[in-house]
């Protein structure tokens, strides 16, 4: 029998926690959860102020819109209800037309924003350790990724709820551990694949992926 500790949902094929039409499996992480864990989970739903507001928003939203609202304009009902009246915007310098474009959107919906971009402070990469020859282009200045100073100016901006564009693996880990308000994601970084990471999972990629190969 397959241990416990290395038994996760991605290895279950009944998926019986969201209608419970069929029977556990005798490994269910959430079955296997102690009930007081759960106990304690649930009592934040329902009492934490910060995430029952959240939670709750979230489920009005996916109840209400399912299947038709774009991302963009979910992130819209989303911050109405939970009462943002100021989004931060964490962008990629390369994707500033697209910011733009969004920041048109919201200021349609009489939505406040404000944006801080990867770049910002333009310190270079090897003022930080990082080798010349990890550069995408070598032998000139080139500004690092700064996700930290990003969450520091949109925290300053008191920002009610903060929006990721297509920043960086790993770079939006440090935003998102550096912001105060709540994050969530408008457009995630995949420059081969049209920042539609989820396609390599359901087209020839997917095969080329199962090699066992350095990266």
């Amino acid at each position: 029998m397959e241990d416990q500790r290395t038994f996760s949902c991605s290895d279950c094929g009944v998926l019986n926690c969201y209608h419970r039409e069929k029977d556990f499996p005798e490994l269910c992480v959430g079955e296997n959860t102690s009930r007081e864990e759960f106990a304690q989970v649930t009592e934040l739903y329902r009492s934490d102020p910060f995430v029952s507001k959240i939670a709750y928003a979230a489920a009005e939203i996916e109840g209400t819109y399912y299947g038709r609202l774009t991302r963009v304009e979910e992130i819209i009902a989303f911050a109405r209800r939970i009462g943002a009246q100021k989004i931060g915007i964490a962008t990629c310098i390369g994707l500033m037309n697209e910011t733009k474009t969004f920041v048109k959107i919201l200021r349609a919906h009489h939505i406040a924003s404000y944006t801080a971009v990867c770049k910002t402070g333009s310190l270079d990469k090897t003022e930080i350790g990082i080798p010349e020859d990890l550069k995408v282009n070598q032998g000139c200045f080139e500004g690092i990724c700064n996700p930290v100073l990003q969450a520091h100016i949109l925290n300053r901006e008191q920002t009610d709820l903060n929006i990721i564009m297509g920043l960086c693996v790993g770079h939006d880990s440090l935003f998102i551990k550096y912001s105060t308000a709540p994050v969530t994601t408008l457009i995630t970084k995949d420059r081969v694949l049209g920042h539609n990471p989820a396609a390599a999972l359901y087209s020839f990629y997917y095969a080329k992926l199962l090699e066992d190969q350095d990266i």
